[in-house]
């Protein structure tokens, strides 16, 4: 506290530190999402899996963690169980660390299944802590909050490839050290969690701002599921894509590095641009502008897919968390449960349909399998076009929370 008894910047810097404390919690747990497509090249060159057997394993993680995520939603609503964010970031590094051990294919996808488990239970929990924790910070800590998380996918493959450089077991359980060090950040420090002082019961700005709107947050929810399609077909296919139009093994993974680079800037662009546009309207242009960066990904030569692959990511990921922030102001008493689903489907429910791309790929090419996903993001703007944009919520009581963080879609400037 300064000497005049202000202690505005002590608060500002503790919520500095708790948001980073929270992004890069995010960070390691998320890069196990990333890790997941980034082994798919080499589990078909090294256990001479298919198409549709490798996408299998992009489903047991998908799969388990859309359904069991606004399971684990509806639990954090009901009890706060700041444990449970360590626990599933150590389980979501596990999982992935025990696919090292190759005893069969059943026994790779329950490994995988782990880790989706462990991811499925940190993120409604972790988002509902940040929303509410963070106070008025809202949507531009939940935008940092995302970053962190964009910054493990993108990792994701360079970690798998310099890991699995390492011979032996030795490899596989490198892959492991980033949950380490995440259950480490996310261990509770105070009733707060990660980093904080605040109650994970204390109300944010959407607790206070008004009753819920089912309609709205179900027409979202669709929007969710139709871009985690697109991206999550991408993110399983890009690298071989590319090497089945003559590139290496290493230039698909700069490809699916491009791709999950573009997703963190888009995060915050689209923050950004929802303070101009609103968060509504930032949607919608959003999935417009994806159409064109996935046509030509698919059509263009091959130096230019790595440029079209970090654009469609960034217009894939501009709604990203002003998706989390809407649905939590749509269901402002059910955040575990909102966040549950818009930040847990937009990750993973598109693994369902991995396995029917990986069929359809076996059976003509995998260009024709992936043309579908340039024309899906047509469909997510006519949905989220019809979507309302939430009234501001009140002022926090704590003013300042939001100043304390880089403008990235403040609430109380989205009209």
């Amino acid at each position: 506290m300064r000497a005049d008894g202000d202690s505005r910047p002590v608060k500002k810097n503790s919520i500095r530190i708790r948001t980073a404390v929270f992004a890069a919690g995010h960070s390691c747990v998320d890069v196990y999402q990333g890790a997941v497509a980034a082994l798919v090249p080499f589990l078909v060159a090294e256990r001479a899996y298919d198409y549709a057997a490798a996408s299998g394993i992009v489903l047991a993680a998908s799969l388990l963690s859309s359904v069991v995520q606004p399971l684990f939603g509806i639990l954090t609503d009901r009890w706060p169980m700041p444990w449970l964010i360590p626990l599933a970031t150590a389980a979501a590094g596990l999982g992935i660390a025990l696919v090292g051990l190759d005893p069969g294919y059943p026994a790779t996808v329950a490994a995988v299944a782990l880790s989706g488990l462990g991811v499925a239970a940190y993120h409604p929990a972790a988002a509902r802590l940040v929303r509410t924790a963070l106070g008025g910070a809202g949507h531009t800590a939940m935008s940092w909050f995302a970053l962190g998380g964009n910054a493990g996918f993108a990792c994701a493959p360079l970690l798998v490839v310099g890991a699995l450089a390492v011979p032996g077991p030795a490899g596989w359980w490198l892959l492991a050290l980033p949950a380490a060090l995440g259950a480490l950040l996310n261990l509770p420090r105070s009733a707060g969690g990660p980093g904080g002082a605040a109650s994970a019961d204390t109300p944010g700005p959407a607790s206070r701002a008004g009753g819920e709107n089912w309609p709205a947050f179900l027409r979202l929810s669709l929007v969710v599921v139709v871009r985690s399609v697109v991206f999550i077909g991408l993110s399983t296919f890009i690298a071989l894509y590319v090497r089945e139009r003559g590139g290496s093994e290493t230039a698909g993974a700069v490809a699916l590095f491009a791709l999950f680079a573009g997703s963190a800037g888009g995060t915050l662009l689209g923050g950004r641009l929802a303070d101009r546009w609103g968060r509504v309207t930032t949607v919608h242009r959003s999935y417009a502008a994806a159409v064109p960066a996935i046509a030509g990904l698919l059509f263009l030569p091959l130096p230019l897919v790595y440029v079209c692959a970090a654009l469609a990511a960034t217009a894939l990921y501009m709604p990203f968390s002003l998706q989390v922030t809407l649905g939590q102001d749509y269901l402002p008493t059910r955040m575990g449960t909102a966040s549950g689903v818009t930040l847990g489907l937009t990750v993973s429910v598109g693994g369902l349909a991995s396995p029917l791309i990986g069929a359809a790929a076996d059976a003509a090419s995998l260009r024709t399998a992936l043309l579908p996903l340039a024309a899906l993001p047509v469909l997510a703007w006519a949905l989220s076009r019809r979507l309302p944009e939430p009234c501001p919520a009140p002022e926090p009581a704590v003013p300042e929370a939001a100043a304390a963080l880089p403008k990235a879609g403040r609430p109380d400037l989205q009209a």
